[in-house]
């Protein structure tokens, strides 16, 4: 979590801004007279709207950020509306379960509406809000969510000089076809599971088990992928109630300490969540504990009944993808290393062709792109590089994967460095180097024919910096051979 790259300073910048966010929203609720209850949802619509919206361009963000409302007011009046009638309130919630999960096939926007709205309805179990409170609930998100956004594109517009990177659209594939459709039905299907147990075990904090199933399926592609997010949050879990028994219920709800806890917490949230779910979900499970004693109900019993229902969602969320329309991790892996390698592929044909001055040819956006892949094939591989995993031989060919195509994204980033340099001028071998580079790349999607390790170990001092970058992803590609042509009965993630 603290090694991990941080370019530009992006997740730290974006972590204090969302304290100031979340502060600035809470804040506004108090002056505006409402309840404890209403500033606390106001203080998670903030946060939910900072963390959430992540289009492509600060013109769709500010959309969606508009658009929060309409998917969550209608949420939240018919939650608290509910609130009294269990059934028709359980089946209201795994209807909203599954309209926020078919959601994302609309792409970031869809993916942050659904969020919103399944959060809203969880909110109002987790503060127990009845249909009296709802006006100011009301106004409380809608106060917050002025709050967030005059933050964001006013105060702090971090995106204005650092554009955010579109991230890579959904698999291709029949293999993999409708994946919004299929996680809609597992994720129903999960915390229709989750809130049965859960409700058997407890009438008045069933709702973890829910939200924990509905988490879990966030940015999962595949059962493996599933199974260890699923085991991430259990262990972040354990660790936040371990550290709330320490934390959270000797302050016994004091409001100063428990704010200035609440605002580390939320910068945790933020500053890990792309490195570490395991560390994101220790501070979210120490942020409710420390909400919990602002609200006067916080004891060491009411911790272990939040791992309880923790347990209980990540079992329903292990059945769900394990028995009902499973994706295996080894589809999903091998799909996003065709995507990066068909990256590296695009990168060196744009870098060659600006090198050459031909106008309007440029690698970067191909560059920004391989790292966003790369992430996704991380995430992929997670399963298998992961220290409970038995399979030995296949975790070492995992890591070695990922670790050539670190390699091939440095040499791209060189590459495209070079080719952003005005000075820089074409040589005649680059040509034929990335001809080389784009056949490697070709036999490894085609798997049609054997790739040539390259004969030049060491490039010459006088050579081009471009050609030594093209050098580097020669070899690299032709590493990468051994470990994903693996003997078909073993390949190179099962899950």
């Amino acid at each position: 979590m603290f090694v991990a790259p941080d370019p530009g300073r992006l997740r730290l910048r974006n972590s204090s801004r969302a304290v100031v966010g979340v502060a600035l929203a809470v804040l506004t609720a108090e002056l505006a007279g409402l309840s404890l209850t209403a500033s606390i949802t106001g203080g998670l619509a903030a946060l939910l709207a900072l963390f959430t919206v992540l289009d492509p361009t600060v013109r769709a963000q500010r959309i969606t950020t508009a658009l929060l409302p309409v998917a969550g007011f209608p949420v939240l009046a018919l939650a608290t509306t509910l609130h009294g009638v269990p059934l028709a309130r359980d089946g209201a919630f795994l209807a909203v379960v599954f309209a926020g999960v078919y959601a994302r096939r609309f792409g970031p926007r869809g993916h942050a509406l659904g969020i919103f709205g399944f959060m809203m309805f969880f909110v109002t179990q987790f503060l127990h809000a009845v249909p009296a409170q709802l006006p100011e609930l009301f106004a409380a998100v809608g106060l917050a969510l002025l709050a967030s956004a005059a933050v964001r594109f006013v105060l702090w517009p971090i995106e204005r000089r650092t554009p955010p990177a579109a991230a890579p659209p959904g698999l291709p594939g029949a293999g993999i076809a409708r994946p919004t459709t299929r996680q809609a039905v597992q994720a129903t299907l999960a915390c229709s599971f989750a809130l049965g147990i859960g409700q058997a075990l407890s009438e008045d904090r069933w709702y973890w088990a829910v939200g924990t199933a509905w988490w879990i399926f966030v940015n999962t592609a595949s059962r493996g992928e599933t199974l260890v997010r699923g085991f991430r949050r259990v262990v972040g879990t354990v660790a936040g109630i371990a550290a709330g028994l320490l934390i959270a219920v000797p302050l016994h709800g004091a409001p100063a300490p428990t704010a200035a806890l609440v605002a580390v917490c939320v910068f945790g949230i933020f500053y890990t969540a792309a490195p570490s779910y395991s560390w994101m979900m220790f501070f979210v499970t120490v942020m409710a504990g420390l909400l919990y004693g602002l609200l006067g109900v916080l004891h060491p019993g009411l911790l272990l009944l939040r791992f309880q229902e923790t347990a209980i969602g990540a079992v329903g969320a292990a059945l769900a993808v394990v028995l009902v329309l499973p994706v295996t991790t080894h589809a999903t892996n091998h799909a996003w290393i065709q995507r990066a390698l068909r990256c590296v592929h695009a990168a060196t044909a744009e870098a060659a062709a600006r090198l050459a001055h031909t106008a309007g040819a440029d690698p970067a956006p191909h560059a920004a792109e391989l790292e966003l892949l790369l992430a996704r094939v991380r995430m992929a591989l997670a399963p298998l590089v992961h220290p409970l995993s038995p399979f030995r031989a296949r975790k070492a060919r995992a890591r070695q994967v990922v670790a050539l195509l670190d390699e091939c994204a440095r040499e791209v980033r060189g590459l495209a460095a070079v080719a952003a340099d005005p000075a820089a001028s074409h040589d005649a071998r680059l040509a034929a180097a990335c001809w080389r580079v784009e056949a490697a790349v070709e036999a490894l999607t085609a798997g049609e024919r054997e790739l040539e390790r390259p004969t030049q170990a060491r490039p010459a001092a006088t050579e081009p910096a471009a050609l030594v970058h093209l050098h580097g992803l020669e070899r690299a590609l032709a590493e990468l051979a051994a470990p994903l042509r693996s003997d078909p009965r073993s390949p190179l993630v099962r899950a």
